[in-house]
C-alpha cells in the first residue's frame, strides 16, 4: 500500500518560516512557497521555461525516486535550496514513475505571458497556478496508462447499521473511460470487493482511514490510499452533488441507491473535481452492482490462483495473460474485469456462453471480426482526454478510425443472420453512432499527425482554402528567404553567408568574423544592423529581413489559430456524441471478448460448460490452462484428469475429495485447475475439459502454497492458519474450497489433528464442495466414517529404484509419499538419502504396530461434538476433610502462632 501523507511532501521548515516573512525571500521563491503551502500533500512541479522544477523536500524525494541529480539553487534563510528538474517534453515519463511510487503531483503552470509580467515591472514574477493534481487514480495520458488494465479510483463510505456494524458503500470510477459503478457490502466483504476491483487509488473519509478495525485492510491493499476530510461527504450533500454533476432533478432514473452508496459516489466525484480543477470527465451515470452478483474471491485466493498476476507480481504467466486473445485495449480491460468477477447468475452466464458458441461455430465471421477489431483504437480513453481538454489530433483520428470500424463490424454481425442477444445488442449499439462523424474526422485530419494540437499541421491539405493559402505563404516565404540569402551572398561577395533563425534573434544573417568586420563599415553598415558577435562569426539583421520575418510569423500564427478552431469544432462534434460513443466502446469490447474466447476455445480444444443452480461439480478430462500452455510451448502433453465433487444420492451437499500422493506428482496443479475451471466457466468462457457441469460457486477459497508475512510478524504456519480460519468461518454450501497440505508447518501430531478437525468442520458445518490434498495418509480413513468424503490419489510407479510420476488422479489412497525419492531427485547427498531410508524403515515398522483404524475408532467424530456438548466435570463423591477443617477455624480469635500451627495441620490433611 502507498499511503499519501502530508508529512511526506510538506513545506520545509525554512520555507514555512520564510512565508511568515516574505520580505526575506526572492519574489519567485515567495510565489513557490505560497503555492506549495496550498498543496502540502503533493510534489509540486513548478514550471520554469522548458522545465518543471522541484525544491526543498520535494526535490529530495523526486531525486531519490527518479534517480536524477539533486543540485542547489541559491540560498534560503542562509541554507542551500535543494533543487532538481525534469524537461517539460518528457514530463509524462517522470510522472509515471512518481505515480507508480505512490506520490501525488501538483502541476503548476505559467498562467500569463512573460511579456504581461514585464509590464508590471522588471522584477515582476510570471503568474503561476496549479492546473491539475496528478494522482494514481486520476491519470488519463496514454503513456501513463496500461492499455489492458482499468485505472480505477475507488471511494469508500459507510453508514451505521447498529452499535457494532456498518454498511460500506464502494464507488468505482475510471475517468479514462467513463466507467462509474457502486455497490454496498459489509466489513467482511470490503477487502474482497477491493481485491476484485484492483484499484489504482482509494479515497475514504478520515474516520474510515483511522478505524483500528480497518487498518489491516489499508495496509494490505496494493493501492495508494488517500484520506479525505469529512466535510461534504454526508448522504444529503452527496445526493445534491450527484444531481448537479449529471444535471438531473432526481437519481431515480439511475436506480435505487443506498445512503452508503450515495456517499461513496459523491466522495469519488468530489475527488475527481478536486484533482481536475473544473475539467469534466465524461462519466456515465452510476450503475449499481447487485449483491452476490459475482463470485466472491478474497485477495489470498486471487494470489494463490494467480488469476491476474503471478506471485512475483508479473502479468506474464498468470491466467489472464494465458487467455487474453483480445485485439483491442478495451476488450483486454473487459476480459480482465470479467475474470476478476465471475458471475453467479446461470442465465447471464449462459448468455455469454451463447455469444462465444456462436463465434466458435462461425469461423469466417470470427476471422472477419477479429481483423476489423485489430484496427480499432482505444476510443473510450481518446474520448475522455478530449473531454478533459488533454486530447490531441491523434485522439480525434482514433475516434474516426474506431467509429468507421464499428459500423463495419455491426454490418458484419447483422448480415450473419440469427445471432445471440449479447452480440445483437452490441451490434445495435454500434449502429447508434453518427454515421457521418467518422467520415468527417477522416476527411479533416492529415495522414501523419503530431501528438499535440499546438504543433499544428494536422488538418488535411485541401480541407480549408484559407488555411492552404496561409500554408502556401509559409512555403513561399522559405523560398524567398533562400532567394534573399543568395542575393546577399552575391552582393557582398561572401559565399558562406547564411540566413538562420533562432527563438531569441528570429531571422538573422550570419557571416565569418572577418567578413563581419567589413559589415560594420560603409557601405554595408547602412544595410546590416549588428546583433551578436560569436567566437568565429558575427550576426546581423536587416530591414528587409525583418519585414519578411513579420510576414512569415503572421502567416504561421494565423494558420495555427485556424487549425485550433477546426480542432475545437471537431472536438465539440465528438463530445456531442459522447454517450453513443461510450456505448459503442463497450459494445466493441464485448464483441472482442466473445471473439477472443471463441478463438481460444477453438485453438485449445475447450468446451462449453453447463452452469446451473445445483450442487454439481463434474469435470471430465480437465486441464490446467496455464500449465498446459507452458507444456505446449515445449512440445509436451498435459495429462488430463477427472474431478467429481457433485452431491451424491439424496444429499444436496457436494463432496470432499481427499487427495494423497507424492510430492511433484501434480496434486497442487490438480487442485488449482479445478478452481480455475470454475472461474472460467462463470466468467463466460469455455473451459479446458472434455465436459464440465458446475453448480454455481458463490465463493471460492484457495489455500495452496507456503509463504510467510514477516512484516506483520506471521510465520509460514501462522499465515496458513489465518487463511484456513477465514475459509472455515466463511465458506457456505455453494462454496468451492481447495486446501493443500493443511497442518504441515507444525509438529506431526499437531498438524494431523488440525487437518483432521478441518475436514470434519468442512463436512458437518460448511457442507461445501472441497478438494483437500494431504500427506497425512491417516486422514484417508475418514472416508469410511464421513459419507461425503472420498479418496483420490495421484499415480506413480517405480522403475529401477526411481520414482516415475504419471500425473493421473484415480480413486483410492496412497500408502507412501515417496519423499525420499523426491529428495534424491533434488540432489541430496547419497549418504543423507541412505540414512533417511534407514530411519524411514524403523519409523514404518513402529507405525505398523499401531493401525490407523484404531486411531479412527478412538477419536470421536466432529459431528457428535456438534450435536451434544461435552458434559460438565463430575463432582467428587465423599466428604471434603479440607473444607470441613477450614470451616471450623475462627480466624478473628487466633493468634499468629495458632494460625501457623493450623496451617501445618491443614497441610497434613492434603
Amino acid at each position: 500500500m502507498h499511503s499519501t501523507s502530508p508529512r511526506d511532501t510538506k513545506t520545509p521548515p525554512a520555507a514555512t518560516a520564510a512565508s511568515a516573512d516574505p520580505g526575506r525571500v526572492t519574489p519567485m521563491m515567495a510565489q513557490y512557497i505560497e503555492i506549495k503551502t496550498a498543496n502540502p500533500d503533493s510534489l509540486l512541479f513548478y514550471r520554469m521555461g522548458d522545465f518543471y522544477e522541484l525544491f526543498f523536500a520535494d526535490a529530495e524525494i523526486a531525486s531519490r525516486t527518479l534517480g536524477i541529480v539533486l543540485t542547489k539553487r541559491g540560498k534560503h534563510l542562509g541554507e542551500d535550496i535543494a533543487m532538481c528538474g525534469v524537461p517539460v517534453d518528457r514530463a509524462d515519463d517522470y510522472l509515471q514513475r512518481l505515480i507508480a511510487a505512490g506520490h501525488r503531483v501538483a502541476v503548476c503552470e505559467q498562467t500569463e505571458d512573460p511579456a504581461e509580467a514585464k509590464k508590471r515591472g522588471a522584477k515582476s514574477v510570471v503568474k503561476r497556478d496549479v492546473v491539475r493534481l496528478v494522482t494514481p487514480g486520476t491519470i488519463t495520458e496514454e503513456r501513463l496508462l496500461e492499455p489492458g488494465r482499468a485505472s480505477l479510483l475507488v471511494a469508500v463510505a459507510r453508514r451505521r447499521l447498529s452499535d457494532v456494524g456498518y454498511a460500506y458503500g464502494i464507488a468505482a470510477v475510471d475517468i479514462s473511460t467513463g466507467r462509474f459503478s457502486v455497490l454496498e457490502t459489509d466489513a467482511r466483504g470490503l477487502p474482497v470487493e477491493l481485491a476484485r476491483l484492483d484499484p489504482r487509488e482509494i479515497v475514504c473519509p478520515d474516520a474510515i482511514h483511522e478505524d483500528p478495525e480497518l487498518k489491516e485492510i489499508w495496509r494490505d491493499v496494493p493501492a495508494a490510499v488517500t484520506p479525505l476530510a469529512r466535510e461534504g461527504l454526508d448522504p444529503a450533500s452527496g445526493e445534491r452533488r450527484l444531481k448537479e454533476f449529471f444535471g438531473v432533478a432526481t437519481l431515480d432514473a439511475f436506480g435505487a441507491f443506498s445512503r452508503a452508496e450515495i456517499a461513496a459516489a459523491a466522495a469519488a466525484l468530489a475527488y475527481v473535481e478536486r484533482t481536475q480543477f473544473g475539467a469534466r470527465p465524461p462519466l456515465s451515470p452510476p450503475r449499481r452492482e447487485g449483491e452476490s452478483a459475482t463470485m466472491l474471491i478474497d485477495a489470498a485466493t486471487r494470489a494463490n490462483l494467480e488469476l491476474m498476476r503471478t506471485l512475483s507480481g508479473e502479468r506474464a504467466g498468470s491466467l489472464l495473460a494465458t487467455i487474453d486473445r483480445t485485439q483491442t485495449p478495451g476488450g483486454s480491460r473487459l476480459l480482465a474485469e470479467r475474470l476478476a468477477g465471475p458471475l453467479t447468475d446461470p442465465l447471464e452466464i449462459a448468455g455469454r456462453h451463447d455469444a462465444v458458441a456462436a463465434l466458435v461455430e462461425a469461423p469466417g465471421l470470427r476471422e472477419d471480426l477479429r481483423r476489423d477489431l485489430a484496427r480499432v483504437p482505444d476510443i473510450a480513453r481518446a474520448l475522455s482526454r478530449l473531454a478533459l481538454d488533454r486530447g490531441g489530433p491523434r485522439d480525434l483520428a482514433a475516434l474516426g478510425a474506431g467509429l468507421e470500424a464499428a459500423r463495419a463490424i455491426a454490418a458484419a454481425l447483422l448480415r450473419h443472420g440469427e445471432i445471440p442477444p449479447e452480440l445483437r445488442e452490441a451490434a445495435l449499439a454500434l449502429g447508434r453512432t453518427d454515421p457521418d462523424l467518422g467520415a468527417r474526422l477522416s476527411a479533416t485530419l492529415a495522414e501523419e499527425l503530431p501528438l499535440l494540437k499546438r504543433d499544428g499541421r494536422f488538418v488535411r491539405e485541401g480541407f480549408d482554402g484559407a488555411l492552404d493559402e496561409l500554408r502556401l505563404l509559409q512555403v513561399d516565404s522559405r523560398k524567398v528567404i533562400a532567394q534573399l540569402q543568395a542575393r546577399y551572398a552575391a552582393e557582398t561577395g561572401c559565399r558562406t553567408l547564411r540566413i538562420k533563425h533562432n527563438s531569441m534573434l528570429g531571422y538573422f544573417v550570419e557571416v565569418p568574423q572577418a567578413v563581419g568586420e567589413d559589415f560594420l563599415r560603409e557601405p554595408w553598415r547602412a544595410v546590416f544592423v549588428h546583433r551578436q558577435t560569436m567566437s568565429d562569426a558575427m550576426r546581423f539583421s536587416s530591414v528587409e529581413l525583418g519585414e519578411l520575418e513579420a510576414k512569415i510569423a503572421s502567416a504561421a500564427d494565423r494558420a495555427l489559430k485556424l487549425e485550433l478552431s477546426i480542432f475545437a469544432d471537431l472536438t465539440a462534434a465528438v463530445l456531442a456524441q459522447a454517450e453513443p460513443i461510450k456505448a459503442a466502446a463497450l459494445a466493441l469490447a464485448a464483441i472482442d471478448v466473445a471473439a477472443a474466447l471463441a478463438e481460444l476455445a477453438v485453438d485449445g480444444g475447450w468446451t462449453r460448460p453447463l452452469v446451473d443452480e445445483g450442487a454439481a461439480f463434474a469435470i471430465k478430462a480437465g486441464r490446467h490452462p496455464v500449465v498446459e500452455a507452458a507444456l505446449k510451448r515445449e512440445g509436451q502433453p498435459f495429462v488430463a484428469n477427472d474431478s467429481e465433487l457433485s452431491a451424491a444420492g439424496k444429499s444436496r451437499d457436494g463432496r470432499i475429495c481427499l487427495i494423497t500422493g507424492p510430492n511433484m506428482a501434480g496434486k497442487s496443479t490438480f487442485l488449482r485447475q479445478n478452481a480455475l475451471i470454475a472461474v472460467l466457466a462463470q466468467m463466460g468462457s469455455f473451459v479446458p475439459a472434455q465436459s464440465a457441469h458446475i453448480g454455481v460457486v458463490d465463493r471460492l477459497f484457495s489455500r495452496v502454497g507456503a509463504a510467510d508475512d514477516l512484516a506483520r510478524g506471521r510465520s509460514t504456519f501462522m499465515v496458513e492458519m489465518v487463511e484456513t480460519a477465514a475459509i472455515l468461518n466463511q465458506a457456505g454450501p455453494r462454496a468451492l474450497v481447495i486446501l493443500d497440505e493443511i497442518g504441515r508447518g507444525t509438529a506431526t501430531f499437531d498438524g494431523l489433528s488440525i487437518a483432521w478437525a478441518a475436514i470434519e468442520h468442512l463436512h458437518e458445518a460448511n457442507r461445501c464442495r472441497a478438494l483437500f490434498a494431504t500427506h497425512y495418509h491417516e486422514l484417508t480413513a475418514l472416508a469410511e466414517r464421513l459419507d461425503r468424503v472420498v479418496n483420490a490419489t495421484v499415480r506413480v510407479t517405480e522403475w529401477n529404484g526411481e520414482v516415475v510420476f504419471l500425473h493421473e488422479v484415480v480413486p483410492g489412497a496412497a500408502d507412501r509419499s515417496y519423499g525420499i525419492q523426491v529428495a534424491k531427485l533434488a540432489g541430496l547427498p547419497p549418504a543423507v538419502v541412505e540414512r533417511a531410508r534407514a530411519i524411514l524403515g524403523e519409523l514404518e515398522k513402529s507405525e505398523r504396530e499401531k493401525p490407523v483404524a484404531a486411531l479412527v475408532d478412538d477419536l470421536p467424530l466432529f459431528a457428535a461434538q456438534l450435536r451434544s456438548p461435552p458434559p460438565a466435570p463430575a463432582v467428587a463423591a465423599g466428604p471434603d476433610l479440607l473444607r470441613e477443617a477450614l470451616a471450623g477455624l475462627d480466624l478473628d480469635e487466633m493468634t499468629p502462632r495458632e494460625a501457623l500451627e493450623a496451617l501445618y495441620r491443614l497441610k497434613g490433611l492434603n
